[in-house]
């Protein structure tokens, strides 16, 4: 789905959100416009997700004549009663749903979510997808967001058995790749524990996917034979860190750190003071392959600092090594 409109730079308004609001959401903003929503009377983890990732803004004691286009959601409507359950014990597929592109999910990610009754799903997976499925899959959220409303990971290993209990087909849509930082490891346990039948799709993983969209590769022939992924939820100093940040400044690999905007600072820091070359090209994507993608550049030096001028915010990738000004033409992504 996709809407045109000769609306760069001005707003519309959706009144009365409904079930599938994302879907027509992403069609507005791909269309050049700038989408406010009505806030809906009952609370809505997908428009909270698009809000918190600057997507939409919720909206109250609306103006409607100060928009260019107002348009009424057309599914706004009260959602079907629900099918019957199946009896017996159902099965978890986890779905790597890659860095946010729906088009970056793969076919066999796809085809279990055409086959899924139920689908347990993280704020930084390609929810939008969710609402071009027919039937459409109940949806249940349980997405992170960043010092804001979470639900525990021993909460979703239950609800993924609860589920699969129930008879049903449950697939775990999470962004990125689920074994990469996505605890996808611990939802596998719980399953088997169960006596659940699980199973698991690969995703396209943000590590690589997002500097890719940058113009960044993360390898590059006579500069790095080698990259490395880390966690940079908490930084060098934090008793947390399990990382040898001392290791990965002299390893002469490209570094990747997920989860790190945060904590930028203290690992550039760390990285420069363990003997990482100061002027080490660096860079920092975020919203990946989503129409607000954003990339700041500069050395590990200066990173920090220019990505707190340029207020980018998680979910956000940083990759720091030559390969950073490898290619001569970055394009739109650099």
């Amino acid at each position: 789905m996709r809407i045109d409109l000769p609306l760069r730079d001005r707003r519309c308004l959706v009144r009365s959100p409904g079930p599938r609001v994302a879907e027509l959401v992403h069609a507005l903003a791909d269309g050049g416009a700038l989408v406010d929503v009505e806030t809906p009377t009952v609370p809505s983890p997908v428009l909270d997700d698009l809000a918190s990732r600057r997507i939409v803004r919720l909206v109250t004691d609306v103006d409607h004549t100060a928009y260019a286009l107002v348009v009424t959601d057309p599914h706004a409507e009260a959602p079907a009663a629900p099918a019957p359950e199946p009896a017996g014990t159902g099965s978890v597929v986890l779905v790597g749903g890659g860095p946010g592109d729906p088009g970056l999910l793969t076919l066999a990610g796809l085809r279990a979510l055409e086959s899924a009754d139920v689908v347990v799903t993280d704020r930084l997976a390609p929810i939008g997808l969710l609402d071009a499925l027919e039937p459409r899959p109940e949806v249940i959220h349980v997405g992170k967001i960043p010092r804001g409303e979470f639900t525990p990971q021993e909460r979703i290993n239950e609800v993924l058995v609860e589920q699969a209990r129930r008879g049903r087909t449950v697939v775990r849509l999470k962004g990125g790749d689920g074994f990469v930082f996505g605890r996808g490891g611990e939802e596998w346990n719980a399953c088997v524990r169960a006596g659940v039948p699980v199973s698991v799709v690969p995703g396209v993983t943000s590590s690589v996917a997002a500097p890719a969209l940058a113009g960044v590769p993360v390898t590059h022939r006579n500069l790095t034979q080698g990259y490395a992924v880390v966690s940079g939820h908490v930084g060098p100093d934090d008793p947390r860190s399990t990382v040898n940040w001392a290791a990965l400044a002299t390893s002469g690999l490209t570094i990747v750190v997920l989860m790190g905007v945060a904590a930028l600072e203290p690992i550039t820091t760390a990285l420069v003071g363990h003997g990482l070359d100061p002027d080490t090209p660096a860079a920092a994507v975020s919203d990946a392959g989503l129409p607000g993608q954003r990339v700041v550049r500069g050395t590990v030096a200066t990173l920090a600092r220019a990505v707190a001028a340029a207020d980018l915010r998680a979910p956000a990738v940083t990759v720091i090594g030559p390969t950073v000004d490898a290619l001569l033409d970055p394009g739109a992504g650099g």
